[in-house]
């Protein structure tokens, strides 16, 4: 076994230098926990956070839809979803119903309160949005989402090599961003 110092150690340590300032894996979770956490304080007052709100977004958008389904789009685990996804059914933002239930499971869909709420946390949406806007520049903003939105089928294709919850659906790349121009990101 080799305990000393080697060439190749030495250039290894070169290489992880350069990952510690130029790694974008470390780059994209330290601007992903930032931005979070914007998201989080503008809707704190909401008795929610990002994650929540995500989840309130996500399900409005495909209601009704089956917990796999919300698993799928949002890309989480079992476990994740369910967490999050107890939130909003305990607190009556969320309910399941009876209709379009197989007898596996049962959809998902905004109630009344859920919706209102997500209406009045709009403002603290667009105030997190400004925010993030201008840590991360307009130009950087924007060229993120004119690049998820345009390489949408390269994402479905990489999603689809990852299990998480379960084979990325056809258009998973292209609804992450459903409705979004980028000139409504300012």
């Amino acid at each position: 076994m080799n305990s000393g110092p080697t060439t190749t150690g030495l250039q290894d340590n070169d290489v992880i230098a350069d990952i510690g300032s130029a790694c974008l894996l470390m780059r994209a979770r330290l601007i992903s926990r930032v931005v979070e956490r914007i998201y989080d304080e503008e809707l704190r007052a909401f008795g929610f956070g990002s994650a929540q709100f995500a989840l309130l977004v996500a399900i409005h958008q495909m209601a009704p839809a089956t917990r796999a389904d919300i698993g799928r789009f949002m890309h989480l685990d079992r476990s994740t979803l369910t967490r999050h996804l107890k939130v909003l059914l305990s607190e009556g933002w969320a309910e399941e119903i009876n209709e379009g239930a197989d007898g596996r499971s049962r959809p998902v869909a905004l109630t009344t309160d859920g919706l209102v709420l997500l209406q009045k946390a709009v403002p603290a949406w667009q105030a997190a949005q400004k925010k993030a806007d201008t840590l991360l520049g307009n130009d950087s903003v924007m060229g993120i989402t004119n690049r998820i939105i345009s390489s949408g089928r390269m994402i479905k294709q990489f999603l689809s090599d990852i299990p998480l919850a379960g084979p990325a659906q056809a258009d998973d790349g292209p609804r992450l961003l459903a409705g979004v121009r980028s000139t409504e990101i300012a």
